[in-house]
């Protein structure tokens, strides 16, 4: 693709999505968008309005570097540092797992509980292991009143997170602690979130390459038989809830009923047969709604 001679981005766009799509790369014409878009700072209006606008060499350059990466498997929000979630751009970086679409489901079951949108008192949130601080922005975005802790391993990834709140105007409602899962928070709170690690670790070699090369083993590896996480979630999260609190926790395909056992030896019971269970954009049972039973 290298030229002396700048290009028309739509014609750039579409060169950009047949290369990606002789990869076998099926978001081929999104994953173009988004490279061209990042590179040159086109929005996806200037590409409609102005299709014609010359992309010049140098982003040319920069663009034939992304279209490699995205062809040897590098994942596009690794290429642009950023994924988008429930409407809103996130930051993501090496120490964090990238956002995924089903997690969405998460966040709308929890904004679906009485209360939470239209209840009188603030909404207090703890999220354990929050990553990029997706699932609690996006909730404290969502409800103004709400205020939260989110928690993680890794400084690191604590760093993007709060990267993220200031971005989205977040940040003087959140509180960010460095700990395994929820060790030393204090006070109680309304929500306990979480989309922990839940591959076991067996598994984890087999994963594709755009999961196993780029995401971080920590937010993967959920242990022998990937439930440790809801293991060590369960025997506390009593000690964190307000009367009336709620759990919810993303877990893997096939995992729902290993999870409410594990729950109801801690003392927890689905807040119904039917809502309790919330299924992803697929149809897959992908998280569930716990309360104190």
């Amino acid at each position: 693709m290298a030229t002396n001679m700048p290009l028309e981005a739509h014609k750039l766009h579409r060169d950009i999505a047949a290369r990606l799509r002789t990869a076998g790369i099926d978001t081929a014409m999104l994953d173009g968008r988004l490279i061209l878009c990042h590179v040159t700072g086109l929005s996806d209006v200037d590409l409609i309005a102005q299709p014609q606008t010359l992309v010049c060499d140098e982003h040319i350059s920069q663009i034939e570097d992304m279209i490699n990466r995205r062809r040897a498997g590098e994942p596009v929000s690794r290429l642009t540092g950023c994924k988008e979630f429930f409407g809103r751009e996130f930051r993501v970086a090496p120490a964090t797992l990238d956002p995924r679409p089903d997690t969405e489901v998460l966040v709308e079951a929890a904004l679906r509980l009485p209360g939470v949108l239209q209840g009188k008192q603030p909404v207090r949130v703890l999220d354990i292991g929050t990553g990029t601080g997706v699932v609690i922005i996006t909730l404290l975005a969502e409800v103004s009143s709400a205020t939260g802790v989110a928690t993680d391993v890794s400084q690191d990834a604590l760093k993007v997170c709060r990267s993220n709140a200031v971005a989205l105007g977040v940040d003087d409602r959140l509180e960010t602690v460095c700990t395994s899962w929820a060790d030393g928070v204090t006070g109680k709170f309304d929500l306990v979130v979480s989309n922990p690690p839940y591959i076991a670790s067996h598994e984890i070699a087999g994963l594709a390459a755009g999961v196993r090369d780029y995401d971080p083993g920590l937010a993967l590896d959920g242990g022998p038989d990937g439930l440790d996480a809801y293991r060590a979630i369960f025997a506390d999260a009593a000690g964190w809830l307000r009367s009336e609190g709620h759990v919810l926790v993303e877990f893997g395909k096939g995992q729902h009923a290993d999870v409410v056992q594990i729950a109801a030896r801690e003392g927890f019971t689905l807040i119904d047969d039917s809502t309790g269970l919330v299924h992803d954009l697929a149809g897959e049972i992908r998280c569930a709604i716990f309360r104190v039973c």
